[in-house]
């Protein structure tokens, strides 16, 4: 393993060696593709000096002005996923200034002729010499990017290619995914697992929390367009339940697929050579006179994969139907009404439990495998404005969230019979939520004030029993992301939610809570190091329990305590001339966290989890490729024991030290792209006595994409993973420090051929 992580981190440096040689080459024919990368701006209106120098701090351009030009002029804001260009458009619109390109991350400002300033405020973009007058520029959508935040753009999907969601965040070491089934895969957030999280698709809150088995939030890649995680310290308008933290998942629609009116197909097949296993999707979109409509589906099916070690897994068979529908109307003064259906379906014999391989000493009676059917489902109407005012940018979200598990419940034979008998068990979820916020925004930033709502429930049924829990929660919020000094950016919010539980008994309790959160960022050295730092107090009411593990004899007592967290988080974020450098250190306390059993007397049994650790990383960038180290030290306890994935049910995972590496580039005059990324994953000692150290392993993956825009815009990639086939477990897959468990082990080495055409 030594011998090959060195080969490996050589390899990886050669790669990133070779990816820098040729850029004094290549600088003059990739130079407008900085110009073109999209990025999240978050810029209030505030004196111009100020937002400009927000600007070349987001993205490192250098601006030309004199002094006197910005003097006594206020920026418009501007917040959302835009390239640069556009952010600058839309943040000097109405200012009387107008910008000449001179080189792709460079320009130089100047007063508008007379005449061209009026009110909605055109400005000038253009080539160097050739200036031009543009209309205002509006995008909708904030984010404040402050510490902890992780965003994977539709940019670094693309480049991941990415088949189930642990390959989403592919590169992330403090973001682990367990299981290597999609359907048992569940994420966790500096160890701590994603249903203490706030987590929404389209602003759909989830409550997927059914069978300890089972993944908890499914969904398939190739609908997404962006993801984001706050860890630990998340905003008050992410939503209530952000114990440690939020993530929001957001697909695609037709906007994203035309940049005007008319209709467009796409289409997009993956072969691996690892089961084997085709999966194909199917996209067509069109946009006219406002109206926007958006179909897609996915079928993918395959065989068994082989682990490292050659042998077949059982149970990883690809059975997978997706499909997302979307239709949208916007005015031409901005009123944007949309609604959306996405749905997936995974249904194949998987491990007796899912995300297991294999536990020895079990009864003869149970079968390896057995049948799985899960199917999730989110239905969401929006209503926006994407023409804001100061005063007027209203948010509305009204959602539908279901998720079914249905899987054969087997019961011990009876003698002198040897053979088991089964009977269908299924448990399912849903969530009625919405919110209605507004976002004012005036010169040192702006306010986000609304409310919130969920009714959420849990069930479980068979021929024999039927049990269920339910809780109704009603939240006020308010979060400011303000920049009271132009080196200074502040964000801080207060929410209060009240919550009624109800247990599988018919009893119910009322609780009620504030939840508050402050961060800030300061420009240390102004757009070369800013210091960050965070600390969130978090309250959630009370879960709902698993949906399989409920008992209708439950003694709740006074009822379970609400679940509280608290976070803190501090780091240091440098830029030069292309280089980062980053680092924070963090800790989540998770007070009374949930974690009841069977059991009649285990209905309120709750845990205290904390996490903490520090997360480094490196990167270098420039026009058309990257190559980024990062490297994470995470050590989580249960109850101030050293976590194991046991006890951590639907709690923690154990996590140890991790390092990523990765680096792409792309070859522009002949559209080729390569990468490669690996990770390694180091020996993790720090465990409960009697258990098992938890072994280290390494892994990596390589890609070759050309790009043939004559051809329908046809793309052919191959892919390598697992290079050198290593047998092995994510980290956070279950029972690995166990002696009796055999782990739910990744494919070996696979090869991927993928073509994708738009029509």
């Amino acid at each position: 393993m030594n011998r090959r992580l060195v080969w490996t981190l050589t390899a990886s440096t050669a790669l990133g060696c070779a990816l820098a040689i040729p850029l004094p080459v290549l600088a003059q024919q990739t130079a407008q593709a900085d110009a073109a990368r999209q990025m999240d701006f978050a810029i209030p209106a505030q004196p111009l000096p100020a937002a400009l120098d927000a600007f070349t701090r987001r993205t490192g351009w250098q601006l030309v002005y004199s002094s006197g030009l910005a003097a006594g002029r206020t920026s418009q804001p501007v917040a959302g996923n835009m390239t640069p260009d556009q952010a600058l458009q839309g943040l000097l619109a109405g200012t009387g200034v107008t910008v000449r390109m001179t080189g792709p991350a460079a320009a130089t400002l100047a007063a508008a002729p007379t005449g061209t300033d009026t009110g909605a405020a055109p400005v000038a973009v253009g080539d160097a010499g050739d200036a031009m007058v543009l209309g205002a520029i509006t995008v909708t959508g904030a984010s404040w990017n402050g510490i902890g935040h992780t965003e994977i753009t539709q940019e670094d999907l693309d480049r991941k290619n990415p088949t189930s969601i642990r390959e989403v965040f592919a590169g992330e070491p403090g973001i682990r995914v367990g299981s290597s089934v999609p359907m048992s895969q569940k994420v966790y957030v500096n160890g701590v697992e994603e249903t203490n999280l706030n987590v929404t698709i389209d602003g759909s809150r989830q409550n997927n929390k059914i069978f300890h088995h089972n993944g908890t939030t499914l969904i398939d890649p190739v609908f997404l367009k962006a993801v984001r995680v706050d860890a630990g310290v998340a905003p008050a308008d992410a939503g209530p339940g952000a114990l440690a933290g939020s993530i929001a998942y957001e697909t695609k629609d037709a906007r994203d697929l035309l940049d005007g009116d008319g209709v467009g197909a796409f289409v997009k097949s993956v072969l691996s050579s690892n089961g084997p296993g085709v999966t194909t999707s199917l996209a067509g979109y069109g946009r006219s006179q406002g109206f926007e409509g958006l179909g897609y589906i996915n079928y993918g099916t395959g065989r068994k994969f082989k682990a490292g070690n050659g042998d077949r897994v059982e149970g990883t068979e690809t059975d997978l139907l997706s499909g997302l529908v979307k239709g949208a109307y916007e005015t031409e003064s901005g009123h944007r009404l949309q609604v959306s259906h996405e749905r997936i379906h995974d249904e194949a014999p998987r491990p007796f439990r899912a995300n297991t391989g294999f536990i020895t000493g079990r009864p003869a009676w149970e079968p390896v495998v057995r049948d799985y059917s899960l199917d999730r489902q989110n239905t969401v109407l929006s209503y926006s404005h994407t023409r804001p005012t100061e005063l007027w940018d209203p948010k509305f979200v009204l959602a539908y969230g279901r998720t079914e598990v249905e899987t054969p419940i087997f019961v011990r034979p009876r003698p002198p019979s040897t053979v088991a008998t089964s009977f269908p068990g299924e448990g399912e979820t849903a969530s009625f939520n919405g919110k209605l916020e507004n976002r004012f925004s005036f010169g040192l930033g702006t306010v986000t004030v609304g409310t919130d709502f969920y009714r959420d429930e849990a069930s479980y049924e068979d021929e024999t029993f039927a049990a269920g829990e339910k809780a109704r929660n009603n939240g006020l919020y308010a979060q400011a992301r303000l920049e009271p000094w132009e080196r200074l950016r502040l964000s801080f919010g207060l929410r209060g939610d009240r919550q009624t539980f109800e247990g599988t008994t018919g009893e119910d309790w009322t609780n009620s809570g504030l939840s508050h959160n402050i961060s800030a960022e300061l420009d240390i050295i102004p757009r070369f190091l800013t210091a960050k730092a965070g600390y969130s107090h978090s309250w959630a009411g009370i879960p709902l329990a698993e949906n399989f593990i409920m008992n209708t004899d439950w003694n709740y007592g006074n009822g379970p305590e609400p679940v509280t967290a608290d976070n803190w988080t501090a780091g240091l974020e440098a830029h030069y001339d292309g280089f980062t450098a980053e680092g924070r250190v963090f800790r989540t306390k998770l007070d009374d966290a949930r974690a009841a059993r069977f059991a009649v007397a285990s209905a309120n049994l709750a845990r205290d989890v904390r996490s903490e650790g520090y997360e480094v990383g490196f990167g270098y960038g420039w026009a058309d490729g990257f190559v980024r180290v990062k490297y994470a030290d995470i050590d989580v306890t249960i109850d101030g024991l050293p976590a194991d994935s046991d006890t951590g049910t639907y709690l923690a995972t154990p996590m140890g030290q991790i390092i990523t590496v990765g680096g792409a580039h792309t070859f522009r005059a002949w559209n080729v792209t390569v990468g490669a990324d690996a990770e390694f994953v180091l020996d993790y000692e720090d465990v409960q006595p009697g258990n098992l150290p938890l072994e280290g392993y390494e892994t990596v993956n390589l890609f070759a994409e050309v790009r043939l825009p004559d051809l329908s815009a046809l793309t052919l990639r191959a892919d390598v993973r697992n290079l050198f086939d290593a047998t092995y477990a994510d980290r956070a897959t279950y029972g690995q420090e166990f002696g009796t468990v055999t782990p739910l082990y990744q494919p070996g080495r696979t090869f991927m051929l993928t073509a994708s055409a738009r029509f």
